[in-house]
């Protein structure tokens, strides 16, 4: 009768190798990154919402003649209402002009603040850099030290007679 193995023989499982880059990419804290961006990004975006929805959009639709975006849209199918609530209220089917401008006009916004806020912190990394810190002084013993040569070297000099 023959005998049973005491142990199986698994053959090696190779891990892929994206996975040991995703692994250094976790530890390397760009996670922890993102996340507190998304973070920002998510208090940020009720800030730039509330800009365009109550201030960019009422200015803009008086200058274009009181046309207010929301209520900017073609009805495709259903009774035609004269806003977007009571259109989507009824049941109408719409494409909705004003929602997407209003989205396009808040992504200007976002990147505009963007560039303005990076244009800042870059401007006050430059100075950061362009003025460099004093090297500290070197410690006490280095200034000990240099001083016992510099009397060494001068009595070394005193008794070397001079070669005419």
């Amino acid at each position: 009768m023959a005998q049973k193995p005491t142990h199986l023989h698994v053959p090696d499982i190779h891990a892929p190798g994206w996975l040991g880059d995703f692994r250094a990419f976790l530890m390397r804290g760009n996670v922890v990154d993102l996340a507190v961006g998304v973070i920002i990004g998510a208090a940020f975006t009720a800030i730039v919402n509330s800009l365009v929805k109550d201030i960019f959009t009422p200015f803009l639709g008086l200058l274009i003649g009181g046309i207010d975006f929301t209520n900017l849209f073609i009805t495709l199918r259903g009774p035609h209402m004269p806003t977007l609530a009571e259109a989507q209220k009824a049941g109408a089917v719409t494409l909705n002009l004003g929602v997407f401008l209003n989205a396009v006009i808040q992504f200007i916004i976002i990147g505009f603040v963007i560039f303005w806020v990076v244009r800042i912190i870059s401007r006050f990394a430059e100075k950061k850099a362009a003025a460099p810190a004093a090297p500290p002084p070197p410690p006490r013993s280095e200034i000990l030290l240099q001083d016992i040569l510099d009397v060494l070297k001068e009595q070394e000099k005193l008794k070397t007679p001079p070669t005419a």
